[in-house]
């Protein structure tokens, strides 16, 4: 297999935790906390003198000023309710405004939603990005999602590239239309809460060298310098993760590149679901922890850390072709490609182990308890999509319960 796809596994098989909270930590300075701007198929939206307002995980935006750029027609707003037009249909929208220091807010998902826009938060960049649904020239992204019902529960299994960009979206109908029904959303976890402090304290605490020792004194001397080099190349200190240990290295170090190359955990498939469960107020069920998904990579030996981080350093020049390859197969829903990728890792058994194995077998075992409980609901479930594929990947570990799976 080419070697830049082991680099690039975690885009796949792990949350984005690290991708969007490491390189912030990791900067040579600290890097202000930017007001919030909206995007509308790529064009800044400019408020003059007004600010998008972030309350409670749901992002606000000036009634007027969003009204105008998106060409929706206000009707009235009584008592909080908002009434419009969008292309000649009355709309009226299901989350009443709130006024801020005498403008009038709504909440940017719900009017995009009904706008006919797809919405996703980048957390990297805090840009609200509205893409237009009805292109007309573009196909929605096919992904990937399979089908399970049991005792009146019907669980939907998607796939995940835990980082995209807007060519991703939008998601095709069925997707969109499964989680508008969906009761419950379950993730590996929740990465809304990516930089909260309990989590930013897990990575400091596992990920960071406690003793006193640096980077240097764990690996050799040639990874040392390749790793210096690396980030000098991508305008940050050669000795910015000095203090961290070689697991977060690599991940960090994929995400500069794949970030350069315009993929964002902000964009990623599992975190747009959860942006649109906040909205909703759909409960989000973890199906993993930060600490389990920290402590797998701490658990790591030292030789197959240093071994990932050379595979990451070497081939870093064609990172993002790989990501590009990887965006391509999500997009069309190439089935036989993200198996062969998913093989790929079969090779490197403590690796394939513990970040798939293991992994699969506990996320099929939560979805059996989906399956068998008595509540008669509907679950959506978004996973790392290299867990489902294969001799060991959750579609055939449900099938071996005795449950039918279907491609959707």
């Amino acid at each position: 297999m080419k070697t830049w796809k082991k680099s690039l596994l975690s885009l796949m098989i792990s949350s984005s935790m690290l991708m969007a909270a490491v390189p912030a930590m990791a900067a040579s300075a600290p890097i202000p906390q930017q007001q919030p701007v909206l995007k509308v198929d790529n064009k800044q939206v400019d408020f003059a003198s007004e600010a998008l307002v972030v309350d409670q995980g749901t992002t606000l935006v000036p009634l007027q000023t969003t009204f105008k750029a998106l060409n929706v027609g206000l009707t009235d707003v009584k008592d909080g309710t908002v009434h419009a037009v969008v292309n000649g249909k009355e709309i009226t929208l299901s989350s009443k405004a709130k006024v801020i220091n005498g403008v009038t807010y709504v909440p940017i998902r719900i009017l995009g939603d009904a706008a006919g826009y797809t919405v996703h938060w980048d957390q990297a960049t805090r840009t609200v990005y509205l893409v237009s649904k009805a292109t007309g020239t573009k196909q929605a992204a096919r992904g990937f999602m399979w089908e399970v019902k049991n005792n009146g529960n019907t669980v939907y299994l998607v796939g995940s590239m835990h980082i995209a960009d807007d060519s991703f979206y939008p998601l095709r109908s069925e997707i969109e239309d499964a989680f508008a029904e969906a009761d419950y959303l379950g993730v590996e976890i929740d990465l809304s809460k990516a930089a909260g402090e309990e989590q930013q304290n897990l990575i400091t605490k596992l990920g960071t060298y406690q003793d006193g020792t640096t980077l240097k004194d764990h690996v050799s001397e040639e990874t040392y310098a390749k790793v210096g080099e690396i980030l000098k190349k991508s305008g940050v200190k050669p000795d910015a993760l000095d203090t961290y240990k070689p697991w977060v290295v690599e991940t960090t170090i994929s995400s500069l590149k794949s970030m350069k190359a315009g993929y964002e955990a902000g964009q990623g498939i599992d975190l747009y679901f959860i942006q649109k469960a906040i909205e909703r107020k759909v409960p989000v069920v973890e199906l993993e922890s930060y600490a389990s998904q920290l402590g797998m990579f701490d658990s790591f030996s030292k030789e197959l850390q240093e071994k990932n981080l050379n595979t990451t350093l070497d081939n870093f020049d064609v990172l993002d072709e790989g990501v590009d390859q990887m965006a391509d197969m999500w997009k069309s829903g190439d089935e036989k490609a993200l198996l062969e990728l998913t093989n790929s890792m079969a090779g490197d058994e403590e690796y394939n182990k513990a970040m798939l194995i293991d992994r699969n077998i506990g996320m099929a075992d939560k979805i059996d308890g989906f399956l068998k409980s008595d509540k008669k609901v509907e679950y959506f479930v978004v996973v790392g999509a290299a867990h489902y594929l294969g001799e060991h990947g959750v579609i055939k570990l449900l099938e071996d319960k005795g449950y039918t799976v279907v491609r959707k």
